[in-house]
């Protein structure tokens, strides 16, 4: 079983990975990890280093490997993965189930703030204008996320409420 988790950044899509992987008994991988550990570096030194493209490009092809070399995981991909390079055709293609931990934008907005130092797209951002930058970005890449088989509300849900609903859709009877 190949599980998929997309979604914008600070969407919990590593602590719901590792939890759902606990439940199933399936390997937990999260994407951007997996390439800082190939890579050797931290993807914000990759991206000051080498560049957006650089990255985007071994983000394509570790997430290749991966749905191609293994076969019982699930995956919390980058917030950006689904973007690029046809990844979400990948996706798609090479999964049992892909799905979208879609929050609102205020729900980002409360989760993103708390982070920002730790969040280098957003770090810079002055808090009074983090609500029009992510409803932005969450527009421009809506259309990738929502490519997902399945998509998921997860307002106001626990992380374990949220494992459920996934299983739900996975073990329908």
């Amino acid at each position: 079983m190949k599980i998929v988790l997309l979604g914008y950044m600070g969407s919990g899509k590593s602590t719901i990975g590792r939890l759902l992987g606990s439940d199933l008994n399936l390997d937990f991988i999260d994407l951007d990890t997996y390439i800082e550990t190939y890579e050797h570096e931290k993807i914000p030194a990759i991206f000051n280093q080498r560049g957006e493209l650089y990255f985007r490009k071994k983000e394509h092809i570790y997430l290749n490997d991966i749905l191609l070399e293994k076969q019982n995981f699930v995956m919390a991909t980058g917030g950006g993965t689904p973007c690029y390079s046809g990844n979400m055709a990948l996706i798609t293609n090479n999964t049992t189930a892909s799905f979208y931990l879609k929050l609102s934008v205020k729900g980002l907005v409360d989760r993103l703030i708390k982070e920002k130092a730790d969040r280098p797209l957003i770090k810079n951002i002055p808090d009074t204008d983090m609500s029009e930058f992510i409803g932005k970005h969450l527009f421009e890449r809506s259309y990738y996320y929502n490519m997902a088989k399945y998509s998921i509300n997860i307002d106001n849900k626990a992380p374990t409420e949220i494992v459920e609903e996934i299983k739900k859709y996975l073990f329908k009877k």
